[in-house]
């Protein structure tokens, strides 16, 4: 892998990249994400799905795409996958060094923006990209760079336009525009990214959706059981195959 510090063109103002590029966002990123019952259970739950995506993972070469503190990349490098972690801000990488040195595995880690990956076509066995497409300046040119690397399959993952999330990234977006410091996602619809997808030679294989209520409450209430209660019984009236978010897509080439 050649290291490249080189950011997207309209980096400087976006704040996909000034947000992330903060020492304290990164220090409390886990802290933010992960941490509680129903932030351990995210983990899990995305630990589980990687580990059936790319099954066996042990012996592949994986490259996890917007790493961050390289909570994904440290799960597969413990189911044996040979992982390399590219980020765009230099204090996520940090953290991913230390966090990958606590659990005591080895991953390579480097300076990479998703646009423009420094990498050959068809350099790894998989790639891997959570929580990317929803910040990226442009998503699809991240698809098309995911898709040139992987020699066989791509995991993403997004916030589903047809779900509460919708909502949130509206209201997000109407802060931004009014001189808030926000993160101001974008939402996606399944077929839009499946055709990106299509158009570089891949399709998708699997499907996951995650909860029709919003993250944020779940979290606010903190109790995995009643989540878990609550989200099987949407699930079994079918709500979850509309509304369900996030949305993980595994894509074949």
């Amino acid at each position: 892998m050649r290291s490249t510090t080189e950011p997207h063109p309209g980096a400087r103002d976006h704040y996909s990249y000034s947000h992330y590029a903060s020492r304290d966002v990164a220090e409390g990123f886990d802290a933010l994400r992960f941490s509680g019952p129903i932030g351990r259970y995210l983990l899990e739950c995305q630990h589980t799905l990687l580990e059936e995506a790319l099954a066996p993972a042990r012996g592949r070469t994986v490259i996890d795409v917007g790493t961050g503190t390289g909570r994904a990349a440290i799960g597969l490098a413990q189911s044996g996958a040979k992982v390399i972690g590219v980020d765009a801000s230099a204090e996520m990488l940090r953290v991913a060094r230390a966090k990958a040195a606590d659990a005591a595995v080895t991953i390579r880690v480097g300076l990479a923006d998703a646009h423009a990956l420094p990498f050959a076509a068809g350099s790894a066995d998989a790639v891997v990209c959570l929580r990317v497409l929803m910040h990226a300046l442009d998503w699809r040119a991240c698809v098309a760079e995911l898709c040139r690397v992987s020699r066989w399959r791509v995991v993403v993952d997004f916030p589903s336009r047809s779900s509460a999330a919708a909502l949130e990234s509206s209201a997000r977006r109407l802060a931004r525009s009014l001189g808030r410091r926000v993160e101001a996602y974008r939402v996606l619809a399944e077929r839009d990214v499946a055709a990106a997808f299509a158009q570089h030679g891949f399709r998708v294989v699997i499907v996951r959706r995650q909860f029709v209520l919003p993250i944020a409450l779940h979290k606010a209430i903190g109790r995995l059981g009643l989540t878990q209660f609550v989200e099987r019984g949407l699930k079994r009236v079918g709500l979850s195959r509309l509304l369900g978010s996030p949305v993980t897509l595994v894509a074949e080439r």
